[in-house]
């Protein structure tokens, strides 16, 4: 990604060199999730200056409104996060300490995925004793690469809008994007054929929109109250499911506790697989388009284990 000290040389620039030979000042982009970063890099191209307040194997859940993110926030021109109370615990936080009011709520600076995509697992009850709830629905919508597709259209009108100016390019870069991504979802909707049906444990809920999209079924999951270590009691009956199922996998992201994957495993001998979740979390998942090319990889050695 690029550095925000980009946007310092630009300034320098302008005090030593006439203003026609000085490049137009990028808009600066603050993603709360690397996968909102990625997505604004696809968009943004070198018009943009990118920073994700996460990495990809963080909880975005738990992270700190550390002083070097809320001098971020206060350079801002645009707010990409997941929405629907995920960074409930800190962006408030930041949001009180000088961001401008362009990536306020209401402006077009300020981008929420879940306002503008379907929402999965709205709860019927609002009960905080049942843990990690998310009263809008759960808000890792980046899952289904249908939404990513429809956010990306989102995200070019809304830098039109702040940036008329390069209007054209972010509408040629969008037209890539999605001649590409189109592309891609062909590709990963064949090779979901072999997958629908597979039958996963998962960690947590935060899988719902991958499985929603690829036709994985979810067995079980092993937190019974999401963000609550699971109980002695509560992995026996994941066990008592896993045995008398056809269960394949385990899967979990590479920020989530291991304890209690790796003792089914050791119970069951079900395999656990670490699927990336999101940009940055494996090695091979640089963008996007690797996040799911990697993540059915993965899933597919799985599937073909004898």
């Amino acid at each position: 990604m690029k550095t925000w000290h980009a946007a310092l040389l630009v300034m320098t620039l302008g005090a030593i060199l006439p203003l026609s030979a000085v490049a137009q000042e990028p808009i600066r982009v603050l993603a709360c999730e690397p996968e909102w970063a990625a997505l604004a890099e696809e968009i943004g191209g070198n018009d943009v200056i990118v920073h994700s307040a996460t990495q990809g194997r963080q909880d975005a859940h738990h992270i700190r409104a550390r002083p070097s993110l809320i001098a971020k926030v206060r350079l801002a021109d645009v707010l990409f996060c997941s929405g629907a109370e995920l960074e409930v615990g800190w962006l408030p936080v930041l949001m009180q300490r000088g961001a401008r009011r362009i990536v306020q709520p209401g402006q077009p600076g300020h981008i929420m995925a879940a306002d503008h995509v379907e929402m999965l697992d709205r709860p019927e009850v609002i009960d905080r004793s049942l843990g990690d709830i998310h009263p809008d629905g759960n808000p890792h919508v980046h899952l289904d690469p249908r939404n990513i597709v429809i956010l990306a259209d989102v995200l070019a009108s809304r830098l039109e809008r702040i940036d008329p100016s390069r209007s054209g390019a972010y509408r040629e870069r969008l037209a890539s994007f999605q001649s590409r991504w189109a592309d891609a979802m062909t590709g990963w909707q064949k090779r979901m054929e072999r997958l629908r049906g597979m039958e996963v444990i998962v960690h947590h809920k935060a899988w719902s929109y991958l499985l929603h999209w690829s036709g994985l079924e979810r067995v079980a999951s092993l937190e019974r109250v999401s963000g609550i270590p699971p109980t002695a009691s509560h992995l026996a009956q994941v066990f008592e499911l896993a045995r008398n199922s056809g269960t394949k996998a385990i899967i979990r992201a590479p920020f989530e506790p291991v304890d209690a994957s790796d003792w089914l495993f050791g119970k069951t001998a079900i395999p656990v697989v670490e699927l990336p979740f999101t940009v940055g979390a494996h090695p091979e998942v640089r963008d996007l388009f690797s996040l799911f090319d990697v993540t059915l990889t993965l899933l597919e050695e799985i599937k073909d284990r004898p």
